[in-house]
């Protein structure tokens, strides 16, 4: 499926304080999850006709990228709702760090264990590459979701083996994260972008698009640093608090992850400065729903890990089934969120 998306008219968008932002295509080398436009397609064109069903019954497995973290949860939710759907066994692990190590362990067992299909958020887009080819040389239908393995083409890239991606465009969203947040601070002034780990494709591709946005500005607006808290939220704070210390004029915070912008939200909050710094918090947590409601954070950018996990499952299955015409790469939507429009179904619907 190929489409070009019309350039993106932030002043309405924020007027209307809702929008959905269709990533149909990603051009080139812009994201590190881009493919041929033979090979992507979007997630709402894509549900259009999956008819799934088998007469075989497989084991399917999903592993989250950590234990606990509520996106992954519902990753789990709809990938669980389709397996019983379609009559499929299901089981789901996650390490109980952000740790490769261990994603690895849980990937050797399933192995182990001979499922038929593995469907993966990988903590690293190096580490994982060789024990998900060992699933594959098993014979294990390999599947990642929300983050990509090598450079996320593949059709033509490093890493080939994987049947498809499916999740957002993490490059474009944190573009979108990088236009709401100049808009929020006026056009000028610091910002500061606390992330979760380098070599986590999706968060990589968050900075990326948020740095390309604030580029754009032409030194208006300038980033004073970035630190990573590896999934840790009291990580996140103390960096946060530091960071403020250092630079007591910061205008916005970016955080790229729920954990990353839940901890630098509690920073922010400590620091009586919630009026005077405006948070962009990206995945629409409950706990970053609260945030919003009360003042401490001011806007989020949803993605739909449900459809993520339903898609997922639904891939796995055709793909068991023989089905060869399947695209590389599924591409979901996001909706930015405030107070204005947080209780619409475009917003709720995104929330976990």
């Amino acid at each position: 499926m190929s489409k070009t998306n019309k350039p993106l008219d932030l002043s309405n968008a924020l007027n209307r304080r809702t929008f959905l932002v269709s990533i149909a295509t990603v051009a080139g080398g812009a994201a590190l999850v881009a493919c041929s436009a033979n090979n992507s397609t979007n997630a709402s064109n894509n549900n259009n006709n999956q008819n799934t069903s088998s007469s075989k019954k497989y084991a399917l497995a999903v592993v989250g990228g950590m234990a606990g973290v509520p996106f992954y949860e519902m990753i789990k939710k709809g990938a669980e709702e389709e397996a019983k759907a379609q009559g499929m066994d299901l089981t789901y692990q996650a390490p109980k760090q952000w740790d490769p190590v261990e994603q690895t362990k849980i990937v050797e067992a399933l192995i182990a264990r001979k499922v038929n299909a593995i469907i993966i958020s990988p903590c690293d887009n190096q580490a994982l590459v060789a024990p998900l080819q060992k699933a594959h040389d098993a014979g294990i239908t390999v599947i990642t979701v929300d983050t990509v393995l090598g450079d996320g083409d593949y059709a033509n890239g490093s890493v080939k083996f994987p049947i498809t991606y499916i999740g957002s465009d993490n490059t474009k969203g944190g573009k979108i994260a990088g236009e709401v947040m100049i808009k929020a601070i006026g056009g000028k002034g610091k910002v500061y972008i606390q992330s979760n780990k380098p070599g986590t494709s999706s968060t990589d591709q968050r900075e990326k698009g948020f740095k390309e946005a604030i580029a754009a500005t032409n030194g208006a607006v300038t980033i004073v640093s970035t630190s990573y808290d590896e999934g840790s939220m009291d990580k996140a704070t103390q960096q946060t608090s530091a960071v403020l210390q250092a630079h007591p004029d910061i205008a916005g915070i970016f955080g790229t992850t729920a954990f990353s912008s839940e901890g630098a939200a509690a920073a922010v909050k400590n620091a009586n400065k919630s009026n005077a710094i405006k948070i962009i918090h990206f995945d629409s947590s409950q706990q970053g729903v609260t945030d919003l409601r009360n003042g401490i954070i001011d806007f989020i950018i949803g993605q739909k890990p449900r459809e993520m996990g339903k898609i997922g499952v639904q891939y796995a299955i055709k793909a068991l089934n023989g089905d060869s015409s399947l695209q590389k790469n599924v591409q979901t939507d996001f909706v930015v969120i405030d107070k204005t429009n947080v209780d619409t179904p475009e917003s709720q619907n995104a929330i976990y």
